[in-house]
């Protein structure tokens, strides 16, 4: 078979301690009017003024949006939008977690091209650039700095919604560990199992033949050789200085893993995709109001069990990315075993729920999610073992049983 890779980046990653000291520069090299779209938690913090002294001092006239809410309810999109319009920013700053990030992408789209966000849900329906967007992560778990993909949510939809668009993707991504110092162990997990089944799930993706219109038509394409070595990347780092950082949040060396590997994971899956512990964990998260990063990890063995069988192979090179069989003499089948039981372990050890009733999943609304998830094409054509209906209930009571077992029949 032919190689064959897509991928889609920033014009400009900076990574490394200390790298948020750039942002002045990157900007002033950008526009001159910074709309800045952060939380009220971090505009409060010393570290946030420094930054907007810093971009006020290179002559770039700020104004800031600190009421970005989790999951970016739609409406307060627009009310960030009506606020910033007179001021006519010609950039956009987003500096914060996933969510700020999503809201700058968002903000941007709409000062560009006017309209709903309703009316850009979906893959390619963004029809020309938007303003630039300079992404400044302080988590390290969606890798939005690096991806096409703004989510949202919209209060006539039960699950969250997407904007998928290559035009989407910041102009430039500034990713400083020193700025995930500040995470909590619970943000710190999640975020970083995220990350982890970001990286697994690209790797795993389908891998389709390179037609030439396939990128063309879809932003997330499935694996490739160059998504590959992304996530491979990703598994290597997060294996190593997750549960690192999650005991310790000042190890600096283990937290530049955790965001580099969220980074990369972003690189890997902006372009191949997410798959079926994705597409299970929106009606999921939706009926128990578990953040996405816990929602995802808690499926996520369950969904590289049922893969195991067409995707043993993937399955076993991400057990070697984890650090298991280094003499590389095991056979795939039994190291795509030890892969499943080490991501198992590692999200035990990091208190991530186990179960789809840990998270509170109510176990009449088995059929109904499993029902959802299923509907949610873009991610499940992406899984390497397909899905009918009875396979997805099967999964789905599997993860709420917490039967491993099950989940592989």
């Amino acid at each position: 078979m032919s190689l064959f890779a897509a991928l889609r980046l920033p014009q400009e990653i900076l990574f490394g301690v200390g790298q948020r000291h750039a942002l002045a520069s990157v900007a002033s090299r950008t526009g001159r009017r910074a709309l800045v779209c952060t939380d009220a938690r971090f505009a409060a913090t010393p570290v946030f003024a420094e930054m907007i002294a810093a971009l006020e001092a290179a002559g770039i006239v700020v104004l800031v949006h600190d009421q970005t809410l989790p999951d970016v309810p739609q409406d307060t999109v627009a009310v960030c939008v009506e606020a910033a319009r007179g001021f006519e920013p010609d950039m956009v700053i987003g500096i914060g977690g996933g969510s700020c990030l999503d809201m700058a992408k968002c903000a941007s789209l709409l000062l560009a091209h006017g309209g709903a966000l309703a009316d850009y849900y979906g893959e390619f329906k963004v029809p020309a650039p938007v303003l630039p967007v300079i992404a400044v992560p302080t988590t390290a778990g969606t890798g939005s700095e690096v991806t096409p993909v703004a989510v949202v949510s919209d209060p006539d939809r039960i699950l969250k919604v997407g904007i998928s668009s290559p035009y989407l993707i910041a102009a430039a991504a500034i990713c400083d560990p020193e700025l995930t110092l500040s995470c909590p162990p619970g943000l710190t997990a999640i975020a970083g199992a995220d990350a982890l089944t970001h990286a697994i799930e690209a790797f795993t993706a389908m891998r389709r033949p390179g037609d030439p219109e396939l990128a063309q038509q879809h932003v997330f394409v499935g694996k490739s050789d160059l998504s590959d070595q992304f996530a491979l990347h990703a598994i290597r780092l997060l294996s190593r200085s997750l549960e690192k950082a999650f005991v310790d949040g000042a190890d600096i060396d283990a937290r530049a893993d955790v965001m580099m590997g969220a980074l990369a994971a972003g690189c890997a899956f902006g372009t191949a995709g997410t798959a079926a512990a994705h597409a299970v964990q929106y009606p999921v998260g939706a009926l128990t109001h578990t953040p996405h990063g816990l929602g995802v990890a808690t499926m996520l063995p369950y969904v590289m069990t049922y893969n195991r069988r067409i995707a043993s192979a993937d399955i076993a090179i991400v057990g070697r990315a984890l650090g298991l069989d280094p003499t590389g003499v095991e056979d795939d089948a039994t190291v795509a075993d030890a892969a499943i039981g080490e991501v198992s372990r590692l999200f035990a050890a990091i208190g991530i729920a186990p179960t789809l009733a840990g998270l509170g999943l109510p176990e009449d609304r088995i059929d109904w999610a499993a029902e959802q998830a299923l509907g949610i094409g873009r991610l499940i054509k992406n899984n390497p073992r397909s899905f009918d209906a009875a396979a997805m209930r099967g999964l789905v009571r599997a993860a709420y049983d917490g039967d491993l077992a099950a989940s592989a029949l």
